[in-house]
């Protein structure tokens, strides 16, 4: 498993992470599961935004995928009206 993320700050600045895992680990995720964890994005201003994609692997045909992550919002608490 791998995670690819772009976090792109207020002012246009863009940062590209990528990693195998995600927190360190590389979680075997069963049908009808779910994996959750917490995280942080250092940010520069007081908004920007992350997307980005896993790839993950289907242990019982060995396929490799990638699910995308659509763009969402990040905001330093009390910045936004």
């Amino acid at each position: 498993m791998a995670r690819y993320w772009k976090i792109t700050q207020g002012s246009g600045d863009c940062q590209e992470v990528r990693g195998k895992g995600v927190v360190g680990q590389q979680p075997l995720i069963g049908p009808g599961q779910s994996f959750r964890y917490t995280s942080r994005a250092i940010l520069q201003t007081p908004v920007g935004v992350m997307e980005g994609a896993y790839t993950l692997l289907d242990t019982s045909t060995q396929r490799v995928f990638e699910v995308a992550i659509t763009p969402f919002r990040l905001a330093v608490p009390l910045q936004l009206h």
